[in-house]
């Protein structure tokens, strides 16, 4: 049997844990112990229960039970602080309290460690790319949040990479500034974005190739399949835009830019700031504890708080409008119709000066999609099919 929890696979029978891809050792007493809890329904598990289940019966001090508690949050990704999956309930026990879905496939087996290798911009600029898995050539435009080594050991980004891997060699990098790209590289708008990503190809070694594009990689991909038409053989957009914020006519719930900058500039990498709780609101409100974590400590790996800033203004600029009539190529376009970062609208928009696009409404409120949002998994049998053609 399999249970999946957070970002975690439990095989009872192989008596395995695997997190966010990677295989964890634990002692035989904390893999029962997470077992136990796991199935427990949610409800308040006695000290005493714990003793009778797991030790047996045999007698065992606080301080033993104390430990084989920590070792499992630790196991698990959670803590005494976050008790995102396991909660102390005091003078009564403990309860396990993430979602728990044992219909679903394990989790991925874990990816090697990537091989980083650098290509040269036009610029100068040295950009971090791994390729990945084998067959037709498909390039995932680098991101906000993207780090090379980090991303494939992800329960926000893990699962992705290796559904894109799967019978293609992926092509992914980080952007300039970020991630294990150049940190103090210019970031001077759109071109120097198309510019890096027709770098990475060239290293690669493609000629014509697919392209994945998320949220900004949209316009990036756009400009390049203006300037390079004949490089591009299908395009995947999800969450795009054609305008940036400060292009476009903001609706009353928008938030605008000096707010998302003051606040990226006060809670950048901080877990308990409001910036943080605003992010993972606004990008992704149906994370787990355990994914926002992982969005805390992407933060801190992939960019500055001055950084982040910095790129976050020069993706709020970009604009593709007169790009749009240059680009004839097959596109397959995904909006979460509750993005709260870019709206329905600019998906839509995206679609219709793209001759012959198909457009998918996704019923999803996330700007970032993630594994256990049903959306994930239509966006990418939608891809698989599109991308097969």
């Amino acid at each position: 049997m399999i249970l999946r929890f957070a970002s975690c696979s439990m095989d009872l029978d192989r008596r395995t844990l695997v997190r966010a891809g990677q295989e964890v050792h634990v002692e035989p007493q904390v893999f029962d112990l997470i077992a136990f809890m796991a199935q427990s329904g949610g409800s308040v598990v006695s000290k005493d229960r714990l003793v009778e289940v797991v030790w047996k019966g045999l007698a065992v001090s606080d301080a033993t039970i104390s430990a084989r508690i920590s070792a499992a949050r630790a196991a698990m990704g959670d803590s005494g602080k976050e008790q995102g999956i396991l909660r102390t309930i005091p003078r009564r026990g403990f309860t396990f309290v993430a979602q728990l879905d044992q219909d679903a496939p394990p989790a991925p087996a874990a990816m090697p460690p990537p091989d980083v290798r650098y290509a040269l911009s036009s610029d100068g600029t040295a950009i971090a790319w791994s390729a990945l898995g084998e067959g037709p050539p498909l390039v995932r435009i680098g991101h906000w949040l993207s780090h090379l080594e980090m991303d494939t050991q992800s329960a926000l980004w893990g699962p992705l990479i290796a559904r894109l891997a799967a019978g293609r060699r992926l092509i992914r990098y980080d952007l300039r500034g970020t991630g294990l790209s150049e940190r103090d590289a210019p970031l001077t708008g759109i071109d120097v974005f198309a510019d890096d990503l027709a770098a990475v190809a060239d290293a690669a070694g493609l000629d014509r190739f697919d392209l994945f594009a998320a949220s900004q990689a949209a316009p990036v991909a756009i400009r390049f399949a203006a300037r390079w038409p004949d490089r591009v053989r299908r395009l995947v957009v999800v969450g795009g835009y054609v305008e940036g914020r400060v292009h476009r006519a903001a609706a009353g719930e928008d938030l605008d830019e000096d707010t998302m900058l003051a606040m990226i500039r006060a809670g950048w990498g901080k877990a308990d700031s409001p910036f943080m709780q605003a992010f993972a609101t606004l990008f992704a409100p149906d994370a787990t504890r355990a994914q926002r974590a992982e969005l805390v400590a992407m933060q801190l790996s992939t960019a500055s708080p001055e950084r982040a800033v910095t790129l976050r203004k020069v993706i709020d600029r970009f604009d593709v409008r007169d790009d749009l009539p240059k680009v004839r190529i097959p596109a397959l376009i995904f909006h979460a119709a509750g993005d709260a970062i870019h709206p329905l609208s600019q998906g839509q928009k995206l679609a219709a000066h793209l001759p012959g696009a198909q457009f998918v409404r996704l019923n999803s409120r996330s700007h970032m999609l993630l594994p256990q949002d049903p959306a994930w998994a239509a966006m990418l049998d939608r891809t698989d099919a599109f991308l097969s053609g």
